[in-house]
């Protein structure tokens, strides 16, 4: 008889400003359960350097400045989200899932790490490429999102808005589930 609790799927996305956290901050985050795309968390956060790479700031349409102004201290941040994190996973063992979970999760495990006191999702992503990959036995190279999409149909699209790509990466979880169940 198995012990393990149920895993509790939550899709999460982030902008940031550049490649790397700690020396460029992370600037939102969406997230959203995999299961029900409408229970949703979202964040814009103050920046922690003002240093920025002009083509990730291009990328997510935000400014620096404006989140200065806007977004709420990273302490704050990354307490409610591990609030809502416990919250929805109500018992089962939350699992950070990502498209490039790798980018994502750098940022989000280093901000639970310095700003909270240590990450909810515990020590690894689920990489959503990886899984097409396993789940199709296509190349890494034909793990590239748009490759995936003429693959699998889904009805959602990436926008970079942090929410809205959880969300469109929730439906990608799904379905590469479905296509690997098969």
């Amino acid at each position: 008889m198995s012990t393990q609790l149920a895993e509790c799927f939550i899709s999460v996305d982030v902008e940031t400003a550049g490649p790397i956290p700690g020396e460029y901050s992370l600037l939102s985050i969406g997230a959203c359960l995999v299961e029900d795309g409408q229970q949703v968390f979202e964040c814009l956060l103050k920046p922690i350097t003002m240093h920025a790479d002009p083509k990730a700031l291009e990328i997510s349409g935000f400014t620096l400045g404006q989140l200065q102004r806007d977004g709420v201290k990273p302490e704050e941040a990354m307490s409610q989200f591990a609030a809502w994190i416990a919250k929805v996973s109500s018992g089962r063992v939350p699992v950070f899932v990502g498209l490039n979970a790798g980018f994502d999760w750098s940022f989000v495990n280093y901000y639970f790490h310095r700003f909270h006191n240590g990450n909810p999702f515990g020590f690894a992503p689920l990489d959503i490429k990886a899984l097409f990959m396993g789940a199709t036995g296509c190349t890494w190279k034909e793990t590239r999102s748009s490759n995936m999409v003429k693959v699998l149909y889904p009805k959602l699209a990436s926008n970079h808005n942090a929410l809205d790509d959880a969300r469109a990466q929730a439906e990608m979880f799904r379905l590469v589930m479905a296509l690997a169940a098969t």
